[in-house]
C-alpha cells in the first residue's frame, strides 16, 4: 500500500472495500488495523488496541518482533521462492532440524505447507499410507480446518452447512469438556470417560482405525484442557487399535501454553503433531512432524506443496523459536499462572461465569445464565448474546479479545506471548467492567 493511500484511507473506506470486493465469509468483523506493534494494534483513524487474541493465536512473540522481521528481509534479499521439494534450499533444512530437536519424543521428519488445515489433512494422508487403515476418530466440538477433508474432523455444524466433507470415513467421540460432562460434574474429564472412545470404535466404525485426532487444547471448542488421565487412556485405545495417535498443536503450540508445545503437560508422546499459526509469527507456513519411520511411509509423489517451505517464511520461523526459547515461554508460563488466578476470582464474583479454565496464556472465560440449565442438563446454559455484547464493550474501551466456543460464549485470552503484568492487568480489569456493565 502506498503512502499516499495510508494517509488517505480511513476504517469506514477498508470496510466499504471489504463488502464490495471480498466474499462475505466473516461478517462480525473485529478492529481494521493499519499497523501493529508487540501487543498493540492501531487502526485507520489513530486508535490504538490492546492485542489480547494475537491474530487467532498467531503473533506469539509479538507484532512486527524485531528479529523475525530482520530474518525475513534477510532471506528476501536472498532468494524468495525455488518451492522446497523441488529445489532443497538451507532455511527448510534447518527449520526442520530444529524442529527434530524441539518436538516431543523421537519425532524427526517434516513435512512443510502453508496452513494448519493443510498440515491436518497431510498427517491423516501420512497416517492411512502408514497403518493402512482408512477410518478416523475425532472428537466433539473439535476444529482442525476448513478444507473439505480437515472440515470433515471438525465437530460443529457450524462450520459445515452446505457442505459435504470429502472424508466420510470419519467417526466423533465426546470432547474432555469437564464442565458440561454429564458423568464428570464439573470436574476434568478422567479415563473413564475416554472409554468412551472405545465403545464408539466399536459401534460405529469397521475398526479401520488410521488416527485419533485431538487437540491438546480445544481452541474453538472453547479453551477445553483434558486431564493427564484422559490423555494417556487415549495414548492406549490408539496403541490397542494399531493407530497413530495425531496431536493438533496449530493453535496450542509455540509456547501458547507456557510449554513448548501444548501435549507437553501431559506425559504423553504422539506419533505426529501438526502446527502452523505461532511456526512463523504471522507468515504462511505450517508444518506436520512424525518420526523417521512412520513418515518413510510416504514416497516420490505421495505429497507435494508448491509454496510450502517458502524460504522466507522458514528463516522466520527460526527467529521465531529462537524467541520463544529466550524467554518468552517463560513469560508465557509465569504471566499464565497469575491469570489463572485472576480469571477464578472473576468467577467467584459473578454468577455469569460459568468456568474459567486453560493453560498458560491460552485462557477461557465461559459467560452463562445461571437460571438456566445447560444441555444435557449440566452446568448453567451458556449465554452467547453475553459474550458478544462483552466482546464489543471491550473493542469500545480499547480491548481486542476473542469470543468462541461451540456454544459462542466464550472469551479467549490469547494474546502475544511477550505481553506485560499491566497489559494483562489492563485486560482482565476491562474484562471485569464489561461483564459488570452488561449485567448491571
Amino acid at each position: 500500500m502506498s503512502e499516499q493511500t495510508r494517509r488517505t484511507a480511513s476504517n469506514r473506506d477498508v470496510e466499504t472495500r471489504y463488502e464490495e470486493y471480498l466474499m462475505p465469509i466473516w461478517k462480525s468483523l473485529n478492529v481494521p488495523v493499519e499497523r501493529a506493534s508487540g501487543c498493540t494494534l492501531e487502526d485507520f483513524d489513530g486508535n490504538e488496541y490492546l492485542d489480547v487474541f494475537s491474530g487467532i493465536s498467531v503473533v506469539n512473540v509479538g507484532h512486527g518482533n524485531e528479529a523475525v522481521v530482520d530474518a525475513a528481509k534477510a532471506q528476501l534479499d536472498e532468494f524468495v521462492h525455488g518451492c522446497t521439494y523441488v529445489h532443497p534450499h538451507e532455511p527448510a533444512a534447518d527449520l526442520a532440524e530444529k524442529l527434530a530437536d524441539i518436538t516431543p519424543g523421537d519425532l524427526q521428519k517434516s513435512f512443510f505447507c502453508n496452513s494448519g488445515t493443510e498440515a491436518v489433512e497431510g498427517a491423516i494422508k501420512l497416517a492411512r499410507k502408514y497403518t493402512g487403515g482408512k477410518e478416523i476418530l475425532a472428537l466433539e466440538m473439535a476444529f482442525h480446518g476448513r478444507t473439505l477433508g480437515s472440515l470433515a474432523l471438525t465437530g460443529n455444524k457450524t462450520y459445515k452447512r452446505g457442505m459435504a466433507p470429502v472424508i466420510n470415513d470419519v467417526t466423533h467421540a465426546p470432547a474432555p469438556y469437564g464442565y458440561r460432562c454429564e458423568t464428570c460434574d464439573g470436574d476434568a474429564c478422567t479415563a473413564e470417560c475416554a472409554d468412551r472412545i472405545d465403545r464408539i470404535i466399536d459401534t460405529h466404525t469397521s475398526d479401520d482405525l488410521a488416527a485419533i485426532v485431538v487437540e491438546p487444547v480445544m481452541g474453538e471448542g472453547g479453551i477445553i484442557v483434558p486431564s493427564e488421565a484422559w490423555f494417556r487412556r487415549v495414548r492406549e485405545i490408539a496403541d490397542d487399535r494399531g493407530a497413530l495417535l495425531v496431536v493438533d498443536e496449530v493453535q496450542a503450540g509455540y509456547g501458547r501454553t507456557g510449554e513448548m508445545w501444548a501435549i507437553d503437560h501431559f506425559d504423553v508422546e504422539p506419533d505426529i503433531v501438526t502446527q502452523a499459526k505461532g511456526i512463523a509469527n504471522g507468515l504462511p507456513l505450517g508444518a506436520f512432524t512424525a518420526s523417521a519411520e512412520v513418515a518413510d511411509a510416504f514416497g516420490p509423489g505421495d505429497h507435494l506443496s508448491t509454496f510450502g517451505g517458502n524460504p522466507v517464511a522458514c528463516a522466520a520461523a527460526l527467529a521465531t523459536i529462537d524467541e520463544l526459547e529466550n524467554g518468552v515461554v517463560d513469560n508465557a508460563r509465569e504471566q499464565g499462572a497469575w491469570l489463572s488466578d485472576r480469571l477464578a476470582e472473576l468467577e467467584e464474583e459473578f454468577d455469569v461465569v460459568g468456568d474459567t479454565r486453560g493453560l498458560g496464556l491460552m485462557q477461557g472465560v465461559e459467560l452463562v445464565d445461571p437460571d438456566e440449565t445447560g444441555p444435557l442438563g449440566v452446568a448453567a446454559a451458556p449465554d452467547a448474546a453475553l459474550a458478544k455484547h462483552v466482546g464489543e464493550r471491550l473493542r469500545e474501551d480499547g480491548v481486542v479479545m476473542g469470543v468462541g466456543g461451540f456454544y459462542k460464549n466464550v472469551m479467549r485470552f490469547q494474546p502475544p506471548l511477550v505481553i506485560s503484568r499491566d497489559q494483562l492487568e489492563r485486560a482482565v480489569e476491562a474484562l471485569r467492567d464489561a461483564i459488570e456493565a452488561e449485567t448491571a
